[in-house]
């Protein structure tokens, strides 16, 4: 079992900058592939970013590309999400997620086999 949270969430105004963290307890993340998801009032839960074990291998969504980046500390069994230039469609809760799969299907929530409990970003204009 791997349990996940989250932290580092909170309000910011647009233009601004937050670093996400996800810390992982009970097993060695060095293992699995890592992800950012995002959930909005009243929307699906959309892939956000992934990494994948060693590191070297990267994946974003259109909407964030150039802003937000993914890293991990397979040390600290942490993972990281650094946000730049938010933007209030950014608002939403946002989830990591570990899992064991293959690099292919990343994008997808069934990829993942264990969840944080989700941090609030809340970007105001």
């Amino acid at each position: 079992q791997v349990q996940l949270v989250e932290s580092g969430g909170g309000l910011v105004q647009a233009g601004g900058s937050l670093r996400l963290s996800c810390a992982a307890s009970g097993r060695t993340l060095s293992s699995y592939t890592m992800g950012w998801f995002r959930q909005a009032p009243g929307k699906e839960r959309e892939f956000v970013a992934a990494i994948g074990w060693s590191g070297s291998s990267l994946d974003s969504a259109d909407s964030v590309k150039g802003r937000f980046s993914i890293s991990r500390d397979n040390a600290k069994n942490t993972v990281y999400l650094q946000m730049n230039s938010l933007k209030p469609e950014d608002t939403a809760v946002y989830y990591c997620a570990a899992g064991t799969g293959l690099w292919i299907g990343v994008r997808t929530v069934r990829q993942y086999d264990y969840w944080g409990q989700g941090t609030q970003v809340t970007v105001s204009s």
